[in-house]
């Protein structure tokens, strides 16, 4: 059974249209990321969802549950862990369980028990008592997953679960996603812009790129789709990918500083070859370099830019709109 189920979403803010005709599964037990920049539309999607916000069209069940019709009961059902962070600082860490606990109705009976579970699952109960604004990012982290798991959800949504952290926090916060999954079958839809956490956490991927979904597959499927290797060089010359598409290779993309990214099948074996035949054209390579493929990669193939500079873009837009919105007044 899949547990969640999105056919043709689209949700527009007047003339803007952040998820644009948006399907996809979720099946139990499954870690499902939306890749992609920010501006894309991925917390848009996950909030329609989770009844925070109406879509304009199209239809969505969380297990089995259609979200336009019974609100509520989809929320008894999903934990969501927002990009910002939810705890109170002012708080204890027990304090903050405590409030989440009463706040889904988590029985009395019950409370403490799921409170200290949560707590021990979240390796936090030598700081159960410590106020909050004295944890580190990546402890605020632990103990909002632990808030969710007061309510026992049966549908994990997490936006940008490792956003901001240190690289050693955000392996530990990767580690307690898949203990979930594992040991708990919970069903977990993460967003993220980060190609090593869609690649170590994701059982499949969709691929999220100004609103639309451009690909789905799991990390290696969307990989060897890519159909090889990856060769990067750098040459002196004026551009020449015309010729690089008459050669028959597979142009990725070409830096303003002459970088090229082509698409080779056994990339060790060709590279002598592709230089040759660069140097019988008149074009001197400076360097060259092989690597496999990856979901960056594999972003750029079908978003035409790498994820960093629609990051860049996104930005620009943003202080744009900054920039208008503060003349107006």
């Amino acid at each position: 059974m899949d547990m969640i189920e999105v056919k043709n979403l689209t949700k527009k803010f007047g003339h803007f249209t952040a998820v644009d005709d948006v399907s996809f599964q979720v099946g139990k037990g499954e870690i499902f990321g939306l890749l992609g920049p920010n501006g894309a539309g991925k917390t848009t999607a996950i909030r329609c969802l989770l009844t925070l916000i109406k879509p304009t069209s199209g239809e969505a069940k969380i297990s089995g549950i259609d979200i336009s019709k019974h609100a509520g009961q989809v929320r008894q059902l999903c934990g969501y862990v927002p990009q910002d962070v939810s705890v109170d600082g002012e708080m204890t860490g027990y304090e903050n369980l405590l409030f989440y606990a009463k706040l889904y109705y988590v029985p009395g009976s019950e409370r403490k028990r799921r409170i200290q579970e949560a707590l021990e699952f979240m390796q936090l109960t030598d700081r159960a008592n410590g106020m909050v604004k004295s944890y580190s990012g990546g402890m605020m982290r632990r103990l909002e997953i632990g808030q969710v798991l007061v309510n026992q959800p049966r549908i994990l949504f997490l936006d940008e679960p490792s956003i901001g952290l240190d690289p050693s926090a955000k392996r530990d916060i990767w580690d307690y996603v898949v203990r979930l999954r594992d040991e708990f079958e919970t069903t977990i839809l993460l967003t993220t812009h980060d190609m090593l956490e869609a690649d170590e956490l994701c059982d499949r991927i969709a691929i999220m790129n100004r609103g639309r979904i451009v690909g789905t597959g799991s990390p290696e499927q969307l990989k060897a789709g890519l159909g090889g290797d990856v060769v990067s060089f750098t040459t002196s010359a004026a551009d020449c990918s015309a010729l690089l598409r008459q050669l028959g290779y597979q142009l990725l993309s070409r830096s303003p500083d002459s970088v090229y990214d082509i698409v080779v099948s056994n990339g060790d074996r060709e590279i002598p070859r592709i230089l040759e035949e660069l140097k019988n054209h008149g074009i001197v390579t400076t360097s060259v370099s092989l690597k496999r493929a990856t979901l960056d990669d594999v972003f750029l193939r079908y978003a035409g830019k790498r994820i960093d500079e629609s990051e860049a873009d996104w930005q620009s837009t943003r202080m744009t709109r900054r920039t208008v919105r503060r003349l107006r007044k």
